[in-house]
């Protein structure tokens, strides 16, 4: 039975069903009786070994958008995907307009299906780890689920891994199509992009970590840079070989506190896409650096201090930067 109280902030409702408790405030007591039915249908709904029969799959997705996405550094992806998740159609109607009582695997399975239609099966299982999270959170935080509909649900095989690396005449092609030559100044944006892919090469790092680098991220004593954020949430320290850092100084001197690159995301792809148009090297780009530079520090470093230094948590995941070729290993065997 709810209780609707009035209290100085509002009417707020409890109410009880099964031994599980909730509660909400509202402004009107009206608001508050109307929550508190609903709420109770779904409770006993629940209790009864389904799902809520009032919210659907489009309510899931709306409310991680609004409580669980902003706190994560993917937000922006997320909430471009999350409507978009909700609009694909199954069985003539939106995967969003599903009843969470009669959400089924076959529902996913069916969504999972249209939408490899459209994009990648990479793609497809990105955003199924995404509304699979969100599902989770609804069952084990917001008591709106009872099981995992995913759990049983197969999702797309893994793409084969790019095995792509750069060879020197490549490298050295993309430089001179982008205006760079050794020793001489570094003053257009094609050649600033020019270092950070020469320096991508000397230290695995990201292309948006190199962007982010400033004079203060940068010990150029200690030899190392410092990321505060990186892509798996954490921050680690990279440490800087000599070309490296003399890579660094070869850049124009940017106000204090400013990106050494003074260069946006957007502006280093369509240059460095424009450089190797010019090249006439179609399939190469710039985080295949990533590929070169693991496979190339893989011979000098330990895997230990490699994976540190490359921000691997799992020493086996570096395997899908590590590009050696059979002939190169037999030539280190002799």
């Amino acid at each position: 039975m709810a209780s609707i109280t009035k209290t100085s902030k509002g009417w707020r409702a409890q109410v009880k069903q099964n031994g599980v408790r909730d509660s909400r405030t509202f402004d009107t007591k009206a608001a508050a009786l109307a929550w508190s039915a609903k709420r109770e249908t779904e409770l006993r709904s629940i209790a009864d070994g389904f799902g809520s029969k009032t919210l659907t799959v489009g309510d899931v997705l709306r409310e991680y958008e609004l409580k669980v996405s902003p706190t994560k550094r993917g937000a922006r992806w997320e909430k471009l995907r999350l409507p978009l998740i909700g609009s694909k159609e199954i069985g003539g109607r939106k995967f969003a307009e599903i009843k969470l009582a009669d959400l089924r695997p076959s529902h996913i399975a069916a969504w999972r299906d249209a939408r490899m239609r459209e994009v990648s099966g990479a793609s497809t299982s990105r955003e199924m780890s995404l509304m699979s999270h969100a599902f989770l959170v609804a069952r084990k935080e917001w008591g709106w689920l009872v099981t995992n509909p995913m759990a049983e649900v197969k999702r797309p095989p893994d793409p084969p891994g790019r095995e792509r690396l750069i060879s020197e005449e490549e490298i050295e092609s993309l430089l001179t199509s982008m205006g760079y030559e050794e020793g001489q100044p570094v003053e257009k944006p094609m050649q600033r992009v020019a270092v950070a892919f020469l320096f991508a090469i000397e230290t695995a790092m990201r292309s948006s970590e190199i962007l982010t680098l400033t004079a203060s991220s940068v010990n150029f004593k200690g030899k190392f840079a410092r990321l505060p954020m990186t892509k798996n949430g954490t921050a680690r320290n990279v440490p800087l070989s000599s070309r490296a850092i003399e890579l660094l100084k070869m850049l124009p001197a940017v106000e204090k506190g400013k990106p050494l690159f003074a260069l946006s995301t957007s502006s280093r792809d369509a240059l460095f896409r424009k450089a190797r148009d010019r090249s006439q090297i179609p399939d190469v780009t710039f985080h295949d650096t990533r590929h070169e530079a693991i496979t190339r520090l893989a011979k000098k470093l330990q895997p230990l201090d490699l994976a540190r230094m490359t921000g691997h948590r799992n020493i086996s995941e570096l395997m899908t930067y590590y590009n050696a070729t059979a002939t190169d290993i037999a030539g280190r065997l002799g």
